[in-house]
């Protein structure tokens, strides 16, 4: 697996946002059950032990997202202004931009190969973006928009893989690219998302991705691991091994449909149903259950309605089917996918809807007995009680590839640089992958 950086690492073309003299990194996780906002000052990064400290933090419930997508951009924007508010009232400088991690748009990974002639030679920096380039040409992505560009593997002549082709000589160059993309219409309202809440889109991250970066250990990305991030309305994997990512797929279904189902189930409020799952939920039945009532609110306002008494048996026979199709749908999806998950990878379980009790044991059985561990952010051991759940790994993430990487074949800046106008797409002459291809071999 190679990781382009090096003399290399001072270019715009290779890199992921990085901490420098600008100042401090604002990291927005924009998801469907919360948003949250982490500010990290440059001496935040923490090298002598690879983490990082949160300066500044504030969240908020989600409005306005559902199911996997923006539905109302204007409930949306005011909950990303409450989050940034809070988390800046405590810091000198206002938030003029942030780098936003979400798992809507229907995120996934794309694999493509490529080979390019070389001419008996060393090889050199602009061979290797001519590779990127030839691979970028090779994808057919309509309607997509690329938000993550990783050189996954490289080799020469057909040789075995190597981290660093630079300076070895050979004929041909072997590379296998990692596109990870999302609905274009996605980034497009994402981005007025942005602009109504007055913040500059600094770059957008996959959410599971960000997620694994802070919660895997390096043996696990080594040795193969899938990265489940349950959250509120949709539920993702990002799949790694020999160190790096190597797919990224997902489920529109999560936490918010479990608690759909409990109000429906028992005819309770949604607040209700919220508060059963967070105190009582749980996905595998106990002897303790037996004969212990849990009250809920009628649903509706009528003064003086009785509360509703059932046997909490009754609410994990609603939790565990829907959480086990869950992750059976998240496995069935790797599975297709043809992602290089082999037998004795594990699992690592991390979002809020991962707090329900039994969740372990399920995705155990689910995914055939692998090992599975619940995870909480890893790299930024000092975040304050409130936000040191599950629930919190992708904004810390987006902090952690601030400071660590890994760096990428094209920054987030030229990512974002190549706008789609109106009537345009990714299929014609002045698409967003054209762009990319142009922009890298005039660059390199």
């Amino acid at each position: 697996m190679a990781r382009l950086g090096g003399h290399e690492a001072s270019r715009e073309g290779l890199g992921s946002m990085s901490v420098g003299k600008a100042g401090a990194i604002t990291a927005l996780d924009l998801g469907a059950s919360k948003v949250a906002c982490f500010i990290m000052t440059p001496d935040g990064v923490r090298r002598a032990d690879q983490t990082i400290r949160v300066a500044y933090m504030g969240h908020v419930q989600s409005r306005g997202i559902r199911g996997g997508a923006l539905v109302d951009l204007e409930q949306a924007a005011d909950a990303v202004s409450h989050a940034v508010q809070r988390a800046e009232r405590d810091s000198a400088d206002p938030v003029s931009g942030a780098v936003v991690a979400t798992a809507i748009g229907q995120q996934v990974g794309h694999r493509i190969n490529t080979v390019v002639s070389l001419g008996a030679r060393p090889i050199r920096d602009s061979d290797l973006f001519r590779a990127i380039a030839s691979a970028m040409g090779r994808a057919n992505l309509p309607g997509r928009r690329p938000i993550h560009i990783l050189p996954l593997r490289w080799s020469v002549d057909a040789g075995p893989p190597v981290r660093d082709p630079r300076g070895l000589t050979g004929d041909q160059l072997g590379l296998e690219l990692l596109i990870v993309t999302m609905a274009e219409t996605a980034f497009t309202a994402l981005s007025h998302c942005l602009a109504l809440a007055h913040l500059d889109l600094e770059g957008v991250v996959s959410a599971p991705f960000m997620s694994a970066l802070s919660v895997l250990e390096e043996d696990e990305k080594e040795l193969g691991c899938a990265c489940i991030d349950m959250g509120g309305g949709s539920t993702t994997a990002a799949v790694f091994t020999g160190g790096a990512l190597v797919h990224i797929d997902g489920v529109p279904v999560g936490g918010a449909h479990v608690t759909q189902d409990i109000a429906r189930g028992l005819s309770t409020s949604m607040n209700g149903a919220e508060r059963i799952k967070t105190m009582h939920g749980s996905c595998m039945a106990s002897a303790h259950e037996d004969g212990e009532q849990i009250e809920a609110p009628a649903r509706g306002d009528a003064p003086g309605a009785p509360t509703i008494k059932v046997d909490r048996g009754i609410v994990t026979n609603i939790i565990a089917p829907r959480v086990e199709e869950t992750l059976e749908l998240v496995r069935d999806r790797l599975r297709q996918s043809g992602a290089p998950f082999e037998p004795g990878a594990s699992i690592v379980l991390t979002g809020g809807a991962s707090q329900l009790v039994g969740v372990r044991e399920l995705a155990v059985r689910v995914f055939d007995g692998r090992p599975v561990r619940l995870a909480r952010p890893l790299r930024s051991p000092h975040l304050a009680d409130a936000a040191s759940g599950p629930a919190f790994c992708a904004a810390s993430g987006v902090l952690v590839r601030a400071a660590y990487g890994p760096r990428e074949a094209v920054s987030a800046k030229k990512m974002l640089s190549a706008k789609i106008g109106p009537g345009a797409t990714s299929q014609g002459q002045d698409g967003f992958v054209p762009r990319m291809i142009r922009w890298v071999a005039e660059n390199f």
